[in-house]
């Protein structure tokens, strides 16, 4: 049977497209187990029904047309339960409904499978047979593994909006691809595809008009590459025999205009530039090589991927000696875009963020939610590298990208960012005003910076203080560490712009998803690896050099608090507030600035750290919580596991619980307590904290005034209710799911999204 399986699903994988694939499939397991008819029904998300769409005997004109809803019929029981169904006399059932637009006897044998994927159903497997008998086990084993070999090939369909086009009538050109929300919000624009260096793969294609120019730049890369490859062979000449000096001839030839030059040359005059004409001319030479069986020659894929990439870095460079444009509204396109690729972006410029990898709490995506950017990820069917320049709706509401959309669909997206502009508008008269709930409970609202950006707007909203600085973004824009002066100036601005309020500052918090390229950590599994305060407790050198800066910066304001990120012990306390103490003394010593020891914080993050939150907080005059890894470590959850994705939830009755006691805790021993997690900023989420008693919230500019009007709008009374309602609860979804309605009857769900964001 195993033959079998692969057989099928490899020719359904061959398929030309996705309706042959479906008719390619139900014939062959209709041969595979001698049945009758074999059936596939497709969820047709539009409709809520379980459309016929491929058929092997039954009418044909049935498909397309016979359809039936989750309590209709033997395939909608299948679909409801999740679970095969194995009839011998399926018409005595009682869910069992006869079409006769199928021209089908009263077939007697059925098993239909459902096909899912990621827990949702997406359709149903079914065969059939005259002979009154029961499926055996085999068969039934058989259909559930090929539906679940099958299920990633409908996904992908699905997301591809190839079903769309099955259905006929209704079929457009839009594609349609469904990723993961990341910041809220939507928008239209045009695509920007980035790449990083040196990485042949993920260059895209770019339509040029000015060919010349395109093929002068290939042949300054040609040549620069073949003077590299001169001097290497003039530099080995003392150590390497003739013969294995000879490899130097054949790169010498492999860059002639009658080889790989040539062809690259071509690629240009049809169209694509220089960069994209490499890529398409190298991917065809390793796929010629790597079939090949001659051991030898499959070697010479390294060769020629080797001259790829010293074109390609020549390319390169002459490309960043020009400035690259982006137009108006670009929005931003890679396969994995890290945090540094986006802020060298023109942020000014800049719509969106779609990324075929990462999850909702990367720190890409934080910093994106942070800038107000719209930002889907996890989109990993999207074809990055043909997309460069395309028209793009980004929905990150829905966590869909809709390419080359039509035009009922960009006038329908029109609306939407009309009525979000209308709701920002509406929320101007909150920028002013004191966060304080209808029963006169204030409620402090401060923000997460780390941009000079962040500075204006959040100054703009009335932010009561920085809760969180994070420190490690200036270190991400640079090439090596900067210096004790650099973090100073860049300390003393953030400051300055919010004395006398108080901000606090994070020491440098990388590791994890947060790399600095001058400074790789590679690990099995970073999230559980070197990172946060374990980095600089190991480097005191970088440690001190901050702390110095921050203090300077300082000077005279008096302002700065510091918080310690992934502290798991309360050694790592001792050892972290030893060192700033040495740094205060150290800098009064010197005498050049007035420095004093500024407020010390906890950032709460770990399991361990909520059990023993009580012996950490003693020794700190502050306690923050940080939300994203909390959730991300209390539900063994990686926040940038797509496939995971969907467990990641702060609603979780695990995260509030542990919340709620790390308050009553810290409470306890007579010391503050925030939170600067992406909980502080969902309006959702921040009833439930006022609720529960914390000092104050910390969020991104873009979500400050979002949460005031919740804050104003809503009876601590009510709050405390819903809290307690809530917590009693063992479902995220049922937890979030009541706190919404809540939303809805105070009248602020639209802060969670546009009613046209809902319904579309």
């Amino acid at each position: 049977m195993l033959e079998v399986l692969r057989r099928i699903v490899q020719e359904v994988d061959n398929a030309p497209s996705f309706q042959a694939a479906l008719d390619v499939l139900v014939a062959s397991v209709r041969e595979a187990t001698d049945t009758e008819v074999c059936s596939v029904y497709l969820l047709d998300d539009r409709t809520e029904r379980l459309v016929l769409m491929a058929n092997e005997g039954f009418n044909p004109a049935s498909i397309g047309v016979v359809s039936l809803g989750f309590s209709e019929g033997l395939v909608g029981l299948c679909a409801t339960r999740e679970e095969p169904i194995n009839l011998q006399d399926a018409a005595t059932h009682p869910s069992y409904v006869y079409f006769p637009e199928t021209g089908e006897e009263r077939y007697n044998a059925f098993l239909g499978v459902p096909i899912m994927n990621r827990r949702k159903v997406l359709g149903v497997l079914v065969v059939q047979q005259l002979e009154n008998r029961r499926f055996d086990e085999g068969e039934v084993a058989f259909l559930v593994t090929l539906s679940a070999q099958l299920s990633g090939v409908v996904a992908h369909a699905k997301v591809m909006g190839q079903l769309e086009v099955v259905r006929g009538s209704r079929a457009t050109p839009t594609q349609i691809y469904q990723g993961i929300t990341g910041a809220t919000g939507v928008t239209l624009g045009r695509a920007v595809v980035l790449y990083p260096k040196a990485d042949l793969e993920q260059v895209p294609d770019r339509a040029v008009d000015d060919i010349d120019s395109e093929l002068a730049l290939l042949e300054k890369a040609l040549e620069a590459v073949r003077e590299e490859v001169r001097t290497l062979d003039l530099r080995m000449a003392g150590t390497l025999m003739p013969e294995e000096r000879a490899l130097f001839d054949v790169y010498l030839r492999m860059l002639d205009d009658n080889a790989l030059g040539g062809e690259i040359a071509e690629r240009i005059e049809a169209g694509n530039w220089a960069q994209g004409a490499l890529r398409e001319v190298i991917d065809e030479h390793m796929q010629s090589f790597s079939a090949m069986e001659d051991p030898y020659l499959r070697e010479r894929m390294s060769d020629v991927r080797d001259l790829g990439l010293r074109l390609l870095a020549q390319l390169q460079d002459q490309e960043s000696e020009e400035t690259r444009e982006f137009p108006e509204n670009s929005i931003l396109v890679g396969e994995d875009i890290s945090t540094a690729m986006l802020l060298e972006a023109p942020l000014d410029k800049v719509c969106g963020v779609i990324s075929a990898t990462g999850a909702a709490n990367s720190h890409m995506v934080i910093v994106a939610r942070a800038l107000g950017i719209p930002t889907v990820v996890g989109v990993s069917d999207i074809p990055v590298t043909s997309l460069d320049d395309a028209e793009m709706i980004v929905d990150a509401y829905l966590g869909r990208v809709f390419v080359r959309p039509s035009r009922v669909l960009r006038k329908r997206y029109k609306e939407i960012i009309r009525e979000e502009q209308q709701l920002v508008a509406g929320l101007d008269a909150y920028k002013q005003r004191e966060a304080v709930t209808p029963d006169g409970h204030a409620m402090a609202l401060c923000v997460n910076t780390g941009l000079m950006a962040d500075v204006a707007r959040a100054k703009d909203r009335g932010a009561e203080g920085v809760g969180l600085y994070r420190s490690e973004i200036p270190f991400m824009l640079r090439e090596r560490f900067p210096g004790e002066e650099e973090q100073r100036k860049i300390y003393r601005q953030q400051l300055e712009a919010f004395a006398p309020k108080p901000v606090t500052m994070r020491t440098l918090d990388i590791g994890g998803d947060k790399d600095l390229p001058y400074f790789p950590i590679e690990e099995d599994n970073p999230a559980l690896g070197w990172r946060g305060i374990r980095i600089t407790l190991d480097h005191p050198e970088i440690f001190m050099v901050q702390v110095r800066a921050m203090l300077k910066a300082a000077s005279g304001l008096n302002n700065l608090q510091i918080l310690l990120p992934m502290v798991t012990t309360v050694g790592e306390v001792d050892d972290a507030v030893a060192l700033i103490h040495r740094a205060v003394h150290e800098l009064k010593e010197e005498g050049e600035f007035e420095v004093s020891l500024p407020r010390i914080g906890v950032m709460v993050e770990v399991p361990a750290t909520v059990i023993q939150i009580a012996d950490l907080a003693q020794r700190a005059d502050f306690v923050s919580i940080g939300s994203n890894d909390l959730t991300q470590y209390l539900l063994a959850v990686d926040r940038n596991n797509t496939r995971v994705a969907d467990l990641y939830s702060p609603y979780h009755p695990s995260v509030l619980r542990a919340v709620r006691y790390v308050v009553n805790e810290v409470h306890r021993v007579g010391k503050t307590v925030s939170i600067c997690g992406e909980m502080a900023g969902d309006p959702g989420t921040a009833i439930l904290l006022m609720a529960m008693g914390f000092d104050s919230l910390s969020m991104s500019a873009s979500n400050l005034l979002k949460v005031r009007k919740t804050v104003c709008m809503t009876p601590l009374t009510e709050a405390k209710l819903l809290l307690d309602e809530v917590l009693a609860y063992d479902n995220p979804a049922q937890i979030r799911a009541t706190v919404e309605a809540k939303l809805t009857a105070l009248g602020l769900i639209d802060l969670i999204r546009p009613q046209g964001a809902r319904t579309n």
